[in-house]
């Protein structure tokens, strides 16, 4: 797909200067993008694939922040990448990813000479702090049951109506006990919210 396609925003002149300063890099499923203490030498454009973003805990717990996909851009590595700061966070493949790797030196650049890629960063600096707001507000504030339903609302509107995740893997990021998992997605599914298959979840009323 043409990078026109995925960023219809962009004019013809930015599309151009990205294309010709940026790099077409792809990883394989299960690919580290980025790890904690890592210092960015590229922000990245997602032109296809899924990625998952995380914050580890220092005995290794993983919690959940959000995915990246198709048209998306990686806000943490655009600061990091113009403020020289390590990462905090861990960003891995889900799937096959192909991305368009823009080299720091080039940051400072294109905020300044390209208007729409100023509003772009801004866009994605929004998008992504009211996400994590959103995440907050259910760690801090509700039980677990309350953040099963959020997580799993928020992978039907990203994925469709079936998500393939195991138990494991949702408590994982979660940071809860795939047994606890386990019990509350029954509690769905014995409410026909939810239809439960090996390593699949179908959004039923939902």
């Amino acid at each position: 797909m043409e990078l026109h396609d995925i960023f219809p925003q962009f004019a013809p002149e930015l599309l151009a200067h990205l294309e010709k300063i940026g790099q077409i890099t792809e990883f394989e499923q299960g690919d580290m993008l980025m790890r904690s203490g890592q210092y960015f030498k590229n922000s990245l454009l997602i032109l296809d694939g899924r990625v998952k973003l995380y914050r580890e805990g220092e005995e290794g717990e993983e919690f959940f922040l959000y995915y990246l996909e198709k048209g998306n851009a990686c806000a943490l590595s655009m600061i990091c990448a113009t403020k020289n700061e390590a990462s905090a966070i861990k960003a891995k493949a889900m799937t096959p990813v192909k991305a368009l790797s823009i080299p720091i030196q080039h940051m400072d650049g294109l905020m300044k000479d390209y208007r729409q890629w100023y509003y772009f960063v801004l866009e994605t600096y929004r998008s992504r702090f009211e996400e994590l707001l959103e995440v907050i507000d259910h760690v801090v504030f509700h039980s677990m049951d309350e953040k099963l339903e959020f997580y799993l609302k928020r992978q039907f509107e990203t994925l469709g109506d079936k998500i393939s995740v195991t138990h494991q893997e949702i408590a994982d990021d979660l940071n809860s006990s795939r047994e606890v998992i386990s019990r509350l997605l029954k509690k769905l599914e014995s409410q026909k919210r939810i239809s439960i298959s090996r390593n699949e979840i179908a959004r039923l009323n939902f």
